[in-house]
């Protein structure tokens, strides 16, 4: 069983979701429950929780500033939040779990397992620090979590020129490091990286065009040359697109 505590300012909503978290997870047990900051962060002290269901934005200050007063963290952490474009992108480049309110059953089952698992507090560390680090950073500066077969990593997203897909495997590829393969699509990544001035140039390939070096037009087809030196293919859907955005630059 995990000890659980909720988190909310809103009596309503609180009750609510524990009462979603008792019907859909046997193997949770909801100990404790807090309204604030301040109470919360008392809470979390007291009784030490396994998991701890955190809103994201309350009267006295945000879960973030919680989770700052109790360095360094002991505890899983599922945030749960009713903006939908409130730090999401900081949750999804940081790895963290987080739910959108009001709680889907199924995401809350699928959040829940994820908690299950075995991490290090080393990998919870990581994971937090990056996403403390992309809510104080500039767009520019922000840091994604990456994990391969062997570790976890946190790289600058500015560093990396290049992606390229297999099947369900993303390889990446940066200016100044070894590549990294990580087992998950290149599709969450075009999602993730395209405000960051990434493009799709084809199926199996995102670049960062702030990385571009030049373009090779051939009978038997288009080649974009990277600053690493690598050489992507340019798919002939894309040329347009691709061309307006190098005036762009």
């Amino acid at each position: 069983m995990l000890r659980a505590v909720v988190i909310d300012d809103i009596d309503a909503i609180r009750i609510k979701n524990i009462d979603i978290i008792k019907s859909n997870c046997p193997n949770i047990a909801i100990i404790g429950q807090a309204n604030s900051v301040e109470s919360g962060v008392s809470l979390i002290k007291q009784i030490v929780p396994d998991i701890v269901f955190l809103d994201v934005e309350m009267p006295d200050g945000t879960g973030f500033d919680l989770l700052q007063k109790l360095k360094p963290i002991n505890f899983k952490v599922i945030f749960i939040t009713g903006y939908e474009d409130f730090a999401i992108r900081a949750f999804r480049f940081s790895a963290i779990d987080y739910l959108l309110k009001p709680l889907d059953p199924n995401d809350l089952i699928e959040a829940v397992n994820k908690a299950e698992e075995s991490l290090s507090k080393d990998v919870l560390e990581l994971k937090l620090n990056t996403l403390f680090s992309n809510l104080e950073r500039p767009k520019n500066l922000q840091k994604l979590v990456l994990k391969t077969a062997e570790k976890i990593y946190s790289v600058n997203i500015q560093d990396i020129v290049n992606c390229e897909s297999d099947k369900n495997y993303t390889t990446f590829y940066f200016i100044n490091a070894p590549k990294l393969v990580v087992s998950t699509t290149l599709k969450e990544y075009e999602t993730l990286l395209k405000p960051f001035h990434f493009f799709r140039a084809h199926q199996s390939h995102l670049i960062n065009m702030l990385y571009f070096d030049h373009f090779i037009k051939t009978d038997g087809g288009n080649t974009i040359v990277m600053k690493n030196k690598n050489k992507i293919p340019l798919a002939i859907r894309k040329k347009e697109e691709f061309l307006a955005l190098i005036d762009t630059l």
